[in-house]
């Protein structure tokens, strides 16, 4: 099958890539020249578009048309933990407006599109949300996020988490615990999380398209809640970091998803947290 990654070079767009090359024939987009990624080996002139600006839209068109793919996945985004997410323009534009713009660009192909949306589009107040909640971020993020969620035939759009790895950035939570080693850091009890690691959700990704061609709409995708201070004793564990996290009981927030719906459509069942993780660190370990 050919598949299209937008943001190949993304926390989940190069665990995606590395899921699905042995499989099909996959290509991804790039944000910076090709030179920028030589040491990661994992990007080349035969699968890679580089150098890419999503905004104008006569290049993906471009791309779209050259590779001619089936499905394309669209894992770019403004994340919240980046400057540019508190600065309307680019989070508008690229959260929101865009994911529009490719579907319609899709539908000429033409091509199944699967958008990645996020838990953020909810607040916290409540929890165990479900797909007919009405979403109520009150940051940029969250409003943005839930503007370019997709409800057309050709679309999938997956409300869900991550956490993992980065290729470019250190804005995650993996990484930045990860810089905490031998040192201190709070933990929040009261603060819930119920996404997946980058590779569980890529698997779940491959499933989907592989599996599940007709599938379309609105999905949630989660694992078992956990608290963030329970997650970040697990990954300071597994990856024997030995940081000292405090709990901290003042945070509170809840954007854990439910996810019956999609398990059941799909047969799919998440794995354990203790699973996640040590799969994450022999990964990240093998590479290191």
């Amino acid at each position: 099958m050919r598949i299209l990654i937008l943001g190949g070079d993304g926390m989940l767009g190069h665990q995606l890539l590395k899921r699905l090359r042995h499989f099909h024939a996959v290509k991804v987009t790039l944000r910076r020249d090709l030179s920028a990624y030589k040491d990661i080996g994992l990007f080349s002139e035969g699968n890679a578009y580089a150098g890419l600006d999503i905004r104008t839209g006569d290049e993906i068109l471009g791309i779209l048309t050259d590779c001619r793919p089936e499905v394309v996945v669209n894992c770019i985004g403004i994340v919240k933990q980046r400057p540019a997410a508190k600065e309307s323009v680019p989070s508008l534009e690229v959260n929101a407006l865009f994911p529009h713009r490719l579907a319609l660009m899709c539908q000429a192909v033409p091509a199944r599109l699967l958008q990645i949306s996020t838990d953020c589009v909810f607040s916290g107040r409540k929890g165990y949300y479900k797909e007919e909640d009405i979403p109520d971020a009150e940051d940029l993020y969250g409003r943005t996020k839930f503007l370019g969620e997709l409800h057309h035939p050709h679309c999938l759009t997956l409300r869900t988490s991550i956490i993992g790895h980065e290729l470019s950035h250190s804005t995650g939570l993996v990484e930045w615990l990860l810089s905490q080693k031998g040192g201190h850091c709070r933990g929040f009890t009261r603060a819930f999380f119920s996404g997946l690691t980058t590779a569980a959700l890529a698997d779940v990704l491959a499933d989907v398209i592989e599996k599940f061609p007709s599938m379309n709409g609105l999905y949630h995708v989660s694992s078992h809640p956990i608290s963030k201070y329970e997650l970040l004793q697990l990954i300071n564990e597994i990856y024997h970091l030995g940081v000292t996290i405090e709990k901290d009981a003042e945070f509170i927030c809840d954007r854990s998803l439910d996810s019956t719906l999609f398990r059941r459509t799909t047969g799919w069942k998440p794995p354990g947290w203790r699973d996640m993780i040590l799969r994450m660190h022999q990964d990240w370990s093998a590479e290191e």
